[in-house]
């Protein structure tokens, strides 16, 4: 056991950085000694998708540990930030408790709001003015580009409508939307490798268009398409099964059908 460190029943932050500390020390972990900000950001990633599914879930006890495991990374990136004589742990924390006073001078300040969309402008506005974002370019620029694609286009496209840059409507964004689908249609009609590429991707920034029309989440809406794939082509193979049915072998046809029934299932459920 590492020394002088105390095994306990209830530990809270103070032991967190103890045991990092620790295990990043010469007596430590030799994987943890290894890792870098690089090696390890991925991992961040991860762990906060899986806080998300924790939450999807509604299972608290899930979320704890998730949450902790988010909380781990924060605690190893600090750890490397401090042995490198980057940044520390109260570094971190001092600067988020910073932002947040900064941001919410109707809390500790003396501005008055009336309602929460009147927070988030002021928020907006804060946030320009000390990252010195001065035209609406730069506020776009800097919505991260390792986002999730689809939810990156729908931030940007918020922020070109703040300044007019948008449709009336949701049949503009239709109109859009039709366009580049027959756009796509062409390049794949003459076997354009480069302009099918291009042309997906601006028939999938209308989709996203499209969905911020109608108030609905686009990431969260594939997700739930997906899903509803994965259970339709659950009831497929079963009833292939079923049926000795080869469905490697099968037409397209057959394989229709057996997605209809699938299809008639689901929706009977």
């Amino acid at each position: 056991m590492a020394a002088n460190f105390v095994l306990k029943l209830k530990y809270d932050v103070s032991d967190l950085l103890e045991i990092m500390k620790i295990l990043r020390s010469p007596e430590g972990c030799p994987w943890d000694r290894e890792q870098t900000h690089e090696s390890i950001k991925k991992s961040l990633i991860e762990e906060t998708y899986e806080v998300v599914e924790a939450i999807n879930k509604n299972d608290k006890e899930l979320m704890t540990e998730e949450l902790g495991d988010v909380l781990l990374q924060v605690v190893f990136h600090s750890q490397i930030g401090a042995e490198n004589g980057e940044f520390d742990f109260s570094d971190v924390c001092d600067g988020i408790c910073k932002k947040l006073i900064e941001r919410h001078p109707h809390v500790f300040g003396d501005i008055s709001v009336k309602d929460s969309g009147e927070v988030m402008e002021n928020w907006e506005q804060i946030k320009s003015r000390t990252k010195h974002r001065k035209t609406q370019t730069d506020k776009m620029l800097s919505v991260p580009r390792e986002l999730p694609a689809l939810m990156r286009s729908a931030k940007i496209q918020e922020k070109a409508s703040k300044v007019g840059f948008d449709w009336e409507d949701v049949s503009g964004a239709f109109q859009k939307l039709s366009e580049e689908s027959d756009e796509l249609k062409a390049a794949v009609q003459n076997n354009d490798r480069e302009n099918m590429t291009e042309e997906l991707g601006d028939l999938l920034f209308s989709v996203v268009n499209v969905s911020r029309f109608i108030n609905v989440d686009a990431e969260e809406a594939l997700t739930a398409s997906t899903d509803k794939f994965l259970n339709r082509f659950a009831i497929v193979e079963r009833l292939a099964k079923e049926r000795n049915i080869d469905m490697s072998t099968s037409s397209i046809e057959e394989l229709d059908s057996l997605w209809d029934e699938a299809k008639n299932i689901t929706k009977s459920n």
